[in-house]
């Protein structure tokens, strides 16, 4: 009897020494960066240019915003520079700092290894990226719209930012090398097919991230798009919308003209944003960014948002820290 419980558990931890050498050191697997040489035409650089500002956001992470204003709008010459803290203090499991992604670093990385990185997750080192890089969306895009990003981002401003590595604290240090996955390009439906092209922006812009509640890092099954994910602010808590279209909750009562004007209300040049104070109502929506999306645009997103189930969910916006 000894030796048979002996027998299991060796059996126990040989399987426990190749699962984690697995994890470790074998995953993640995507494929090698493929070879890219990006040509820079206008109108790739003027199509990243509006992805990467106005639908994609890439600054809104890897600049610096100005925390000081509604909306945190992208401090002028920070386009890029990352440094970005997501920690523990904001629920994270682990510490993630959003990387310098201008030519001063990245003019080291190949135009195939940035495309990888983007849309698999994987970096020129063979890193598993959190997935607050966005590249589980990414990689469902048109490759053609990737490519447009690449070949504006070469354009930003070097900005010597030296930064530290993201860190995963245990075991997310383990699981991170399991959510990188290998691409599954689309192509961008036509703008005629008005449902179908705003999916596709919903898509690029990853709305369902923010505005699906989560529980220990998963999105909540059947609450697509009801609000309730949580921004921890020093002063407060932010959740955010429901925008699916349930009439109580969420909105479902909203005209198209509504939806698009409440983007349109904080274009800087028309509206500049207000500055906030300890108590004051914040967000973490990006709104100064998202007010130059074509009004085309949030159209078809209006229109997509309206073919979505809609899920009766009361969010309250803002719970004050308690003293």
């Amino acid at each position: 009897m000894k030796n048979f419980l002996l027998i299991i558990l060796l059996f126990i931890v040989v399987a426990g020494i190749a699962g984690f050498t697995y994890l470790k050191l074998m995953l993640p697997d995507t494929g090698a960066a493929p070879d890219l040489k990006i040509t820079s035409t206008p109108a790739r650089l003027e199509r990243g240019k509006y992805l990467v500002n106005h639908v994609m956001l890439c600054g809104a992470c890897h600049s610096t915003r100005d925390v000081t204003l509604y909306s945190a709008p992208v401090i002028p010459n920070t386009e890029g520079k990352g440094g970005e803290r997501f920690d523990q203090k904001a629920g994270f499991p682990g510490a993630y700092i959003s990387q310098n992604i201008t030519p001063a670093h990245l003019g080291s990385w190949t135009d195939g290894e940035i495309f990888k990185a983007l849309t698999t997750g994987v970096n020129k080192n063979g890193k598993a990226l959190f997935p607050m890089m966005p590249y589980l969306f990414y990689g469902k895009i048109d490759r053609e719209d990737i490519y447009a990003v690449i070949a504006y981002i070469r354009t930003l401003k070097p900005i010597e930012n030296k930064l530290p590595a993201s860190k995963s604290d245990f075991p997310m240090s383990l699981i991170i090398n399991t959510i990188p996955q290998k691409a599954h390009f689309t192509t961008i439906p036509a703008k005629t097919d008005t449902v179908a092209y705003g999916r596709y922006l919903v898509t690029a812009a990853v709305c369902t991230d923010c505005h699906t509640p989560q529980e220990d890092g998963r999105k909540l099954e059947g609450m697509n798009f009801a609000g309730g994910m949580k921004f921890k602010f020093p002063d407060m808590v932010i959740q955010s919308a429901n925008i699916t279209p349930d009439k109580a909750t969420g909105i479902g009562t909203w005209t198209e003209k509504q939806f698009v004007n409440r983007f349109k209300f904080f274009d800087p040049a028309v509206h500049p944003p207000r500055k906030v104070g300890s108590g004051d109502m914040k967000t973490v929506m990006p709104w100064t960014m998202f007010a130059g999306m074509d009004t085309t645009d949030l159209k078809a997103i209006y229109q997509y948002l309206r073919t979505i189930k809609p899920v009766n969910h009361i969010v309250e916006k803002m719970v004050l820290a308690k003293n």
